[in-house]
């Protein structure tokens, strides 16, 4: 497992016992006792640890290489996925993945970054960063899901659009904003999670949804703290306090009104209990639909407007 600082007594111990269990089963030894002590003291550092973790740390749990991303969800909570490709303008962007498929027994469409698990997947998919046919792929498949009345599942999980020259010369911010807008448009059931990294307008742009919610150790920001801190204080090294500021935390942003609710992780962080983590979130998104469907297409996309409309006003 990639080793988190904050983390390093604990996986020092988790080595421990697996050495332990090693030497048990080669010489027959009665150690199970001090296993069991070992495990349990574990299990407490870890509900400590992960109870009080900062806005900062809570950014590296996000990162984590091993949290579940995209294609995991996709291939355990969603039957016969099929991905469709391209934007019919330029081409394919699989930092944006989407497509058709079954969920819970509901027909519907599922879409979202997937940063990749590997240094070639990495690159495939661009680190989850999105160009504008990506986005237009995005806007592709809501208007589908509009004209055949499915729902759209999105999952959210990118450091942000990609900026580079050719995603600036194709329209990457009309891509971004025209997809924001879709969004808000279709008069069809979207339900968004914030599975991982939600960064800027990379993320809004297929998140601007009837019910959004956030796992518990997620991020979801207008700017990275590194970024912040290289504006803010000309140095990245605050990127500690800047994180702190932005409020991007969930708790932060339900707090602020900004998302539907938390989804609570296994204790140790989504890195740790995978499937555990992906069930939560499947049962979360189930009752989300449950609560919007049946639907009424202009009354859901009333709602919507008034929802984000409601944001930012005082009271």
């Amino acid at each position: 497992m990639a080793q988190l600082e904050f983390e390093k007594p604990i996986l020092e111990l988790e080595a421990k016992i697996v050495e332990l269990r090693n030497v048990s089963g080669d010489d027959h030894l009665n150690i199970a006792d001090e296993i069991t002590r070992m495990t349990n003291k574990v299990d407490r550092l870890l509900a400590q640890t992960y109870g009080k973790l900062t806005a900062q740390q809570k950014v590296q749990v996000a990162r984590h290489q091993e949290r579940p991303h995209f294609v995991d969800y996709v291939s355990t909570i969603i039957d016969d996925f099929t991905p469709l490709a391209g934007d019919r303008y330029f081409g394919e962007d699989n930092a944006l993945m989407g497509g058709l498929g079954r969920f819970r027994g509901r027909s519907c469409v599922v879409m979202g970054h997937e940063k990749g698990s590997d240094t070639e997947s990495r690159i495939k998919h661009n680190f989850g960063m999105a160009r504008p046919e990506g986005y237009r792929k995005a806007q592709r498949l809501m208007h589908m899901a509009e004209q055949f009345q499915l729902p759209v599942i999105t999952l959210v999980d990118t450091a942000g659009a990609y900026p580079g020259v050719g995603a600036e010369e194709r329209g990457q911010a009309e891509a971004i904003a025209k997809s924001i807008e879709t969004c808000l448009r279709v008069k069809t059931p979207i339900v968004s999670v914030v599975i991982g990294e939600g960064g800027s307008g990379g993320a809004i742009a297929i998140a601007a949804a009837d019910k959004i919610y956030m796992l518990e150790h997620s991020i979801y920001s207008v700017i990275s703290p590194e970024g912040c801190a290289s504006i803010l204080w000309r140095s990245a090294s605050h990127a500690d306090d800047a994180a702190a500021a932005l409020k991007l935390t969930a708790q932060d942003l339900y707090e602020l009104k900004l998302i539907d609710g938390i989804i609570p992780e296994p204790i140790g962080g989504a890195h740790r209990k995978r499937e555990e983590t992906m069930d939560a979130v499947a049962g979360h998104i189930e009752k989300a639909l449950d609560k919007l469907t049946p639907w009424n297409g202009e009354e859901l996309k009333k709602k919507r407007h008034e929802k984000f409309l409601a944001m930012g006003r005082a009271a």
